[in-house]
């Protein structure tokens, strides 16, 4: 097991990376690893994740209240938000919260990551819905995430950007590295005439995929909240992974049916 400094520099170095791949700017972002149920150590407020020492990193307990910081250094001021997804998914050991680019342009326009276009991202996300916007450092985020912590491992935030949460820091930074590639692979395709998806049955088949693979974490092929209501698979839901209102708007008629003719279409009859 390592040691609380060698987690302490591993925080660091990832912080580096996101920093380094333009996924925050200036003092954006946090990045916590849980130690144990009442320990978790997280990036201090107000300091660039490019330039951290582990003499930065805080230590706080399951209420988000400071154990340990040195100086003037003091825990994120979303800490609420990583407490909320280590209380909600016992699960997890490490929570990433950066600004990507094109993630978080989706996440500004309203559009939630739906749309089935490469392999990699349907096995790994599934899809990354949309919480609804909340004040920073309020309960308003920490409440918005919880409508999808347990169903799937990245979340876009409304206005704002993207949260991902795993077994491992590595982990949840690279499912943070996925979401962006995912989202800048579907505005691309966006802007050279619209991306082709896959057909459900080929979305079902890359979830059978998944499930023989054994993959860690939560995924529509293991557990989607539409399902459970009878409803279709998130990739096949016309964007319902968005907020309430919007997952209204996305089930009208017209919208069904122009999605039936899509596959009718891909399915060539």
């Amino acid at each position: 097991m390592q040691n609380e400094y060698e987690i302490k520099k591993q925080i660091c170095d990832i912080g580096k990376r996101i920093y380094n791949r333009n996924m925050v700017a200036a003092n954006d972002g946090n990045i916590s690893v849980k130690l144990n149920d009442n320990e978790f150590l997280c990036t201090p407020t107000g300091v660039s994740k490019g330039f951290m020492t582990p003499d930065y990193i805080c230590k706080v307990d399951a209420r988000g209240e400071v154990i340990q910081a040195n100086g003037n250094f003091r825990p994120s001021s979303e800490i609420k938000m990583h407490m909320r997804v280590y209380q909600e998914r016992p699960d997890v050991n490490s929570v990433v919260h950066a600004h990507p680019v094109y993630a978080t342009s989706f996440a500004i326009a309203g559009i939630p990551l739906t749309q089935p276009i490469m392999p990699e991202a349907v096995i790994a996300l599934g899809c990354v819905p949309i919480a609804k916007y909340g004040r920073p450092s309020t309960m308003e985020i920490p409440d918005a995430v919880s409508e999808y912590v347990q169903h799937f491992d990245a979340v876009l935030l409304e206005n704002h950007g993207a949260l991902t949460y795993s077994d491992s820091l590595l982990s949840a930074y690279l499912k943070m590295e996925s979401v962006e590639f995912y989202a800048q692979l579907l505005y691309q395709s966006k802007m050279l005439g619209g991306p082709k998806e896959f057909t459900p049955q080929q979305v079902e088949d890359l979830y059978e995929i998944r499930r023989q693979f054994g993959m860690k974490g939560r995924h529509p092929a293991d557990l989607c909240q539409n399902l459970k209501e009878g409803k279709p698979s998130c990739h096949t839901c016309g964007g319902g992974c968005g907020s309430k209102d919007k997952s209204d708007k996305a089930a009208s008629p017209e919208l069904v049916a122009e999605i039936t003719k899509k596959v009718l279409e891909q399915l060539g009859k």
